[in-house]
C-alpha cells in the first residue's frame, strides 16, 4: 500500500461498532468472491453500517508471503468503516495476523470467522470451530490482547446441532464486542431457512450487540427481522449483489422501491466494472472482468436478454456495450431533467426580477 493511501486512513479508536450502530442501516457481509474492495464502496457509497472483507488465513498473513498488496484485504483508497475478516486456528498465528493486518490494511476492527462451512477449510478454522468452542475462545482472547481495535467474532448455529447461546456467551466472556450470528448450522450450508428464532435468542443472552444473519433479499424482509428477533443491525450478502441501494434504504428508512430505475442500475454496473479495473489495474492484461460475470447480470434481472453478453465480459468497453441501450436512456434522462432545472431555474429568476 502506498503512503499516501496509507497515510489518508486511519484506524478507528475501540467502540467502532456501538458508535455505527448508534444510526439506521445494515452491514455487507463478508462474502469470498464478493465482497471485494469495489463492491465494499458501492455499498458504503450506499450508506452500510460497515462492510467485511472476504476471510483471511492468519497462516498466509503470517507465514505465507502474503504483503501489503494483499486484494483480500488492501482498501480502496480513502477506505474507512471497513472490518477485515481472519481465520485460523492456532492463537500465536491469529495474534500476529492481527497485527499484521491492523499494520497494512487500516481496518476499523477486526473478525473471526467460525462460520465458513467449505471443506477445505476445516482444521484450520471457520465453523469447525463450532466443535471446539473453548479452542475457538482462546482464539479471540489472544486476538483482542493483540489489538486496540473492536475484535468480533462470526458464527453459525452451531456444528450440526443448535449451541449458538453457548458459543456466543463464551465469545463475550472471551472479550468479543459484538457477535454476528448466520441462522443455519454448518451441516446446513447454505439449505433450508435461517432460524431467525434461534438468531433472537443468541440477541437476548448476552449483552454484546448482536448482528443477525440469514435470508436477508431485500429492505421490508430486514426490517421484519430486526424488528421480531431483537438483533442490533442486520447483516446482508447475496441481497446485496447487483444492489448496493438495499443499504441506502435500510439507512434512509425508506418504506419504498429500493431499486432505483433500469438506467441508474446499468450506469451503477458500468461503474462496478470501473471500479473494479481501477483496484486491480494489472498492467500485464491477465486480469480481466471474469469475476464479476456472475454480479453484472443482478443488476438488471428483468432483462435476461442481456445476460448472456454480460456473462462474457472481459473489458470494461464490453460492459459498456452490452450495456448500451440502457446507457443511452441514462443520458436521455439526465439530460430532460437538466433542462427542467434550466427551465426552473430561468422561471424563478424572472419571477424574481421582473
Amino acid at each position: 500500500m502506498s503512503a499516501d493511501v496509507s497515510s489518508s486512513l486511519s484506524a478507528s479508536a475501540p467502540g467502532f461498532y456501538a458508535a455505527r450502530l448508534a444510526r439506521p442501516g445494515a452491514v455487507l457481509a463478508p462474502m469470498a468472491g464478493y465482497s471485494d474492495a469495489p463492491m465494499r464502496q458501492l455499498a458504503a457509497e450506499q450508506g452500510a453500517l460497515w462492510t467485511v472483507s472476504e476471510m483471511i488465513s492468519a497462516r498466509g498473513l503470517v507465514m505465507g508471503g502474503d504483503t501489503e498488496k494483499l486484494n483480500l484485504g488492501r482498501p480502496y483508497a480513502g477506505e474507512q468503516g471497513r472490518a477485515v475478516q481472519l481465520f485460523g486456528a492456532e492463537p500465536e498465528l491469529l495474534a500476529d495476523a492481527v497485527a499484521r493486518a491492523e499494520a497494512w490494511f487500516a481496518p476499523a476492527a477486526i473478525d473471526l470467522n467460525m462460520g465458513c462451512p467449505v471443506p477445505k477449510i476445516r482444521g484450520k478454522g471457520g465453523a469447525c470451530l463450532l466443535q471446539t468452542p473453548e479452542v475457538a475462545y482462546t482464539l479471540l482472547q489472544a486476538m483482542r490482547a493483540a489489538t486496540t481495535l473492536d475484535v468480533s467474532a462470526k458464527i453459525r448455529l452451531g456444528w450440526d446441532t443448535d449451541r449458538s447461546v453457548e458459543v456466543a456467551q463464551g465469545l463475550e466472556a472471551a472479550g468479543a464486542s459484538l457477535i454476528t450470528v448466520h441462522g443455519r448450522t454448518s451441516r446446513q450450508r447454505y439449505t433450508g431457512e435461517a432460524d431467525w428464532d434461534a438468531i433472537a435468542r443468541v440477541a437476548a443472552s448476552v449483552a454484546v450487540p448482536v448482528v443477525g444473519s440469514g435470508d436477508i433479499l431485500s429492505a421490508a424482509a430486514a426490517r421484519q427481522r430486526q424488528r421480531e428477533s431483537g438483533v442490533a443491525a442486520v447483516m446482508i450478502g447475496r441481497g446485496s449483489v447487483g444492489n448496493p441501494w438495499i443499504f441506502r434504504a435500510l439507512a434512509g428508512g425508506q418504506d419504498g422501491e429500493e431499486r432505483p430505475s433500469a438506467p441508474v442500475r446499468a450506469r451503477t454496473a458500468l461503474r462496478h466494472a470501473e471500479l473494479q479495473t481501477q483496484f486491480y489495474n494489472d498492467d500485464t492484461g491477465r486480469l480481466t472482468l471474469r469475476p464479476l460475470r456472475k454480479v453484472l447480470p443482478r443488476y438488471l434481472p428483468e432483462y435476461p436478454e442481456l445476460h448472456a453478453e454480460l456473462t462474457q465480459v472481459v473489458t470494461v468497453a464490453d460492459v459498456e456495450r452490452a450495456l448500451t441501450p440502457l446507457l443511452r436512456d441514462a443520458e436521455l434522462n439526465d439530460g430532460a431533467m437538466q433542462t427542467r432545472a434550466t427551465a426552473t431555474a430561468a422561471a424563478e429568476y424572472a419571477v424574481s426580477y421582473p
